[in-house]
């Protein structure tokens, strides 16, 4: 039976460079895959366009391709990314402005069609509601403020990408499995309603989207016994035509590959293991059955699919005010009253100059920053070094975040004493809010391209 071997190339915009040369140099395969977007990614992506309008992509595909294609050129390797986020044609130029630097031929296939900004009016007019998928709220109600919207395509425009021969495929907005499913659609032919294939190429794709996350990276129990952790190697799958892979890494990389990492990841963002949905096959994934068959090697075979679903996920973002935020701290002794008191001077002076934020939150680093109301009080505040105050708002308009920030240096004369670190005024920041809603497949892919340039 043909196999072919799949190697996982990023995890997140921001994702180490280093772990996808060792795929590259030593993981023998044929396809290297790179998930880019988060959908937080989409509204960073968005302000940085705004910022720049050549921008809207991730800025790392230019570095990672420099490194990368010099060795994915001489082993024959072709690379699926959806960096373009919401902008693949500027990802696309710049991948190939880097090709001509390094004086390498390349094909570049570019997939356009998930953008659906322009076109809001238009869906709209066509019966498309894009009620929220969460509350069923209208959009009408932040209509005006609508800054994106993309939808999630799924691994079928990829296939299509590959069959044109191009050695570099650069996408906007697809699932986080697309990219790990459609080399397989292609390189196998699956039929795109052969559902038990499918569902298994998305358990590959669900399992190796994360990066290092599957192969010893934030392990949960006994994450002290992982090994070089410095050198981590990314996911490697073998597959075989019948859907059925051996999940494992680059000989000589750091990480692990075993069944407690593996399950880890499965149950990832699973809501409902009997139907994970995505664009290509809805999932059952209580029929999966994971296998260690080896030394950093599991076998994942048997999972079933169901036909796909006759709608697709959209993401718009659009405009919810400003948040404000400033830190300072403090020294034992009595670091954390010294905090809480200089918390209340701050809420003090937001009164004084009327301010009244829609939110306000406060933390003390070292203390509850990451359990919040959950954290139990100091039993023995004395044996506390040292707390770092936040303090941050959620308002309407830019000059209350301004002020907050202002309001943070002159604490080091005129609040409690030992306090250091206060790192400036740091700047307002725009918020996005996130809208997630559902519309109807055909109103979507007749409408996807795939232009192709070779450098």
């Amino acid at each position: 039976m043909r196999t072919v071997r799949i190697g996982a190339g990023q995890g997140f915009y921001g994702d180490s460079l280093l772990p996808v040369l060792d795929v590259a140099r030593y993981g023998d395969v044929k396809y290297i895959a790179f998930d880019a977007l988060a959908e937080l990614t989409l509204a960073i992506l968005e302000k940085g366009r705004r910022r720049d309008p050549s921008g809207g992509y991730t800025r790392d595909v230019v570095p990672m391709m420099r490194n990368l294609l010099p060795i994915a050129k001489e082993k024959g390797i072709r690379l699926i990314t959806n960096a373009g986020g919401i902008n693949p044609r500027g990802a696309a130029r710049a991948v190939a402005q880097v090709a001509r630097e390094l004086g390498i031929r390349l094909k570049i296939a570019c997939v356009t069609g998930d953008d659906i900004y322009d076109r809001l009016d238009e869906l709209e007019a066509r019966g498309v509601t894009f009620a929220d998928k969460e509350t069923g709220q209208a959009l009408k109600d932040v209509r005006d403020r609508v800054l994106f919207a993309s939808v999630y395509l799924g691994a079928g425009v990829v296939a299509d990408a590959l069959a044109t021969g191009a050695d570099v495929v650069i996408t906007g907005r697809t699932t986080d499995t697309a990219q790990f499913l459609g080399p397989l659609i292609h390189e196998f032919g699956w039929a795109r309603d052969d559902w038990d294939r499918l569902a298994q190429g998305i358990v590959l794709g669900h399992l190796m989207e994360c990066s290092g996350q599957v192969t010893g990276g934030n392990y949960q129990v006994g994450w002290e016994e992982i090994p070089d952790l410095h050198r981590i190697g990314f996911p490697i799958a073998e597959v075989s035509e019948d859907g059925t892979f051996v999940l494992t890494k680059a000989p000589g990389t750091g990480g692990r590959v075993d069944l407690k990492g593996v399950k880890e990841q499965f149950l990832y963002e699973v809501h409902d293991p009997t139907s994970y949905v995505t664009p290509d096959v809805i999932c059952d994934l209580t029929t999966t059955r994971l296998e260690q068959v080896g030394e950093n090697r599991v076998r994942v075979s048997g999972t079933k699919g169901r036909p796909a679903p006759p709608t697709l996920k959209a993401l718009l973002g659009y405009s919810d005010g400003w948040m404000g935020e400033g830190y300072i701290s403090f020294s034992w002794p009595k670091a954390y009253s010294k905090a809480k008191r200089a918390a209340e001077i701050i809420r003090r002076r937001l009164e004084m100059h009327g301010v009244r934020p829609e939110e306000i939150h406060e933390e003390y680093i070292g203390i509850n920053s990451l359990w919040g109301p959950l954290a139990p009080e100091p039993v023995d505040e004395e044996r506390i070094n040292e707390v770092r105050l936040r303090i941050a708002i959620r308002t309407r308009n830019k000059q209350d975040c301004e002020i907050l920030a202002r309001e943070f240096p002159p604490l080091l004369l005129s609040g409690p004493p030992t306090a250091s670190a206060v790192a400036g005024t740091p700047q307002p920041r725009e918020l996005m809010g996130l809208w997630s809603t559902l519309i109807p497949r055909e109103l979507v892919e007749p409408h996807v391209q795939i232009t192709v340039e070779e450098v």
